[in-house]
């Protein structure tokens, strides 16, 4: 596997300066997430130019880091009309952008039926899953023609919430351009705690094939709630995921989230012992 970082949990610099010191702690790839490793107006579909993507190529290539994963997440089921065409275009633009930058997926998470992005009931709804699909269309047609993955990362408080959902969103776009980003403990909460080796077995069986990258992190239980914190500070079981890896994704990007510049190096060693071990 290659073990990269979430960039904008590593140090507060450019990324002209932050890109040597992620490869000198031994990581080989990185999640970059314009809005918050640059600005907020980073995100602009007129920002995105072929001029800049490839800029960051060389930049990344320089360092000799891959971009794992360009991210961004808005909300594909925003009931205002406007903000979900202007999300629609971020999307588009960021596809066109990978495409130039030799990025490995375009990640998404898979958003929810209010303008707010907040967790509702209705989150889990099967209306609210139709209006995902219906709106993610387009995003994976138009990945299709310019030869770019997108992958959709399933999250407990989100609309595709269980491996089950996501397999259904999967066959139901039926499109090899549509991917999984797999973050275990995205997959959580404590209604399904107790049952949290089955969730993520159901995971790794129902979505295996179709896991581009992994994202990795602990959780400490507090207050009634899950609350991320850097793997190995918590109460996280990688056995299995580490098996499941060696075993059906070889050098896979692997990247690391919740870390601080201080544990970064602890939490990447704890993973690759793990992976040794299995």
């Amino acid at each position: 596997m290659q073990i990269g970082l979430r960039l904008h949990d590593g140090e507060k610099l450019p990324l002209e300066k932050l890109l040597p010191k992620v490869r000198e702690k031994g990581f080989k790839c990185g999640h970059l997430a314009l809005s918050k490793s640059l600005s907020p107006d980073h995100m602009r579909p007129g920002v995105l130019t072929p001029g800049f993507a490839m800029y960051l190529k060389r930049l990344f290539e320089k360092n000799e880091l891959d971009i794992a994963v360009l991210g961004c997440y808005l909300n594909l089921a925003d009931p205002d009309e406007d903000r979900l065409k202007a999300n629609t275009e971020k999307y588009m633009a960021h596809i066109r952008f990978a495409a130039l930058a030799g990025v490995g997926v375009v990640g998404t998470e898979t958003g929810a039926p209010n303008s707010a992005y907040k967790y509702e009931p209705a989150c889990h709804t099967q209306k609210a899953l139709e209006t995902f699909i219906e709106n993610l269309r387009p995003i994976v047609g138009y990945a299709e023609k310019m030869g770019v993955i997108l992958a959709i990362e399933p999250v407990y408080k989100h609309i595709v919430y269980t491996p089950q959902a996501a397999r259904y969103v999967l066959d139901t776009v039926n499109s090899p351009n549509l991917q999984i980003i797999f973050d275990p403990v995205n997959l959580l909460h404590p209604y399904n705690l107790h049952r949290r080796e089955e969730v993520l077995s159901d995971a790794m069986e129902l979505l295996g094939k179709d896991i581009a990258v992994v994202h990795i992190k602990d959780y400490i239980q507090k207050d009634g709630e899950l609350v991320s914190v850097a793997a190995g500070t918590g109460e996280m079981d990688y056995r299995e995921i580490m098996s499941f890896i060696k075993r059906e994704k070889p050098f896979i990007h692997v990247t690391l989230e919740n870390t601080s510049p201080d544990n970064s190096q602890k939490s990447r060693a704890f993973i690759e012992k793990i992976y040794e071990e299995v």
